[in-house]
């Protein structure tokens, strides 16, 4: 992959299943098309919106591997490598490029709540033990590890960091590292509860690491088109403030629930949520689709729009 900056709408693509809850490869490759189709600028498989955390390392392994054969030049392809320790996410990461992968996104490992020296050493001796593209998820809420913009900023001086997405809530972090010119492109999540999207574009961000763009891709790529005048400004505005009930629906559950529950219920290849997670309840579902009937997203995509009491059964 390029040097160049990666802009616009990166998705984090759920993981679909089939009825038997083994991983549907054809559905993946439904959904990278939908995506090529409607403007998404890359995908990222395996974040927390893949459920990656209950997949076994053979299934991680194999959707790498066949994944990275559906990938074309127009729409990059990330993974999610992060492992239980260092060793392990370097492994991962060097499984990732031996086998197609146009970059990495990693976190700090979950559980552990290691300190913000021991998560920034991490980061570089990951990028020391290889020449893929990478990028760093700073996502406290998930892993309950956190940096601070100095560690961010000295971690970006390492030329294998290319994305850097934000998952905190302080405007002041994100102002501070695009304050700091690093040669990443600076990114933030679309939950309109932490409140960055806005900021994040105004002050010279470089797109948005997304959930919604699974379900309205197209409507996501305009709201994480960087600004380069007036009328992007304006075309945000109207986007964003039209968009908001459907952001407000994606984060009403926890990722993924809401976003997958409502993918299937329109016809998606989404398949079902691995246990222990199961999918929205008939009353929560129904304002889902009540929002996409609203926005017209049924029109724009194709959706076929079922009564809650069907979207449940099916």
């Amino acid at each position: 992959m390029s040097r160049q900056k990666l802009t616009g709408s990166f998705v984090a693509l759920i993981t679909p299943f089939n009825r038997d809850g083994s991983v549907d490869f054809a559905a993946f490759r439904t959904l990278l098309t939908f995506h090529e189709d409607n403007g998404t600028a890359a995908v990222l498989i395996m974040g927390s919106t893949g459920e990656t955390s209950m997949l076994s390392p053979e299934e991680k392994k194999a959707i790498i591997v066949e994944t990275a054969k559906m990938k074309s030049a127009k729409m990059p392809i990330f993974f999610g490598c992060t492992g239980a320790n260092t060793e392990a996410t370097i492994a991962m990461v060097k499984f990732a490029k031996d086998n197609g992968a146009d970059g990495a996104i990693l976190a700090a490992p979950a559980y552990i709540c290691a300190p913000e020296d021991d998560i920034e050493r991490f980061f570089l001796e990951v990028a020391d033990a290889t020449d893929l593209p990478l990028g760093i998820y700073n996502n406290p809420p998930r892993v309950k590890s956190d940096l601070h913009w100095d560690h961010l900023l000295r971690i970006f001086k390492h030329p294998n960091y290319v994305v850097h997405k934000e998952s905190t809530g302080r405007v002041g972090q994100v102002a501070q590292v695009l304050a700091g010119r690093p040669d990443v492109s600076v990114m933030c999540c679309d939950s309109p509860n932490l409140g960055l999207v806005v900021p994040t574009m105004s002050l010279g961000g470089h797109g948005t690491a997304n959930m919604t763009g699974n379900l309205a891709p197209r409507e996501v790529a305009a709201i994480s088109t960087p600004w380069s005048g007036w009328a992007d400004a304006e075309r945000f505005r109207e986007t964003y403030l039209r968009m908001l009930p459907l952001l407000h629906f994606t984060y009403s559950a926890i990722n993924p629930v809401a976003v997958k529950s409502l993918m299937k219920a329109v016809g998606l290849p989404a398949g079902d949520l691995r246990k222990p997670l199961t999918g929205l309840a008939a009353e929560h579902l129904a304002r889902g689709v009540r929002i996409l009937a609203e926005l017209g997203l049924d029109k724009t995509y194709g959706y076929k729009l079922p009564s809650p009491a069907a979207a449940v059964a099916a």
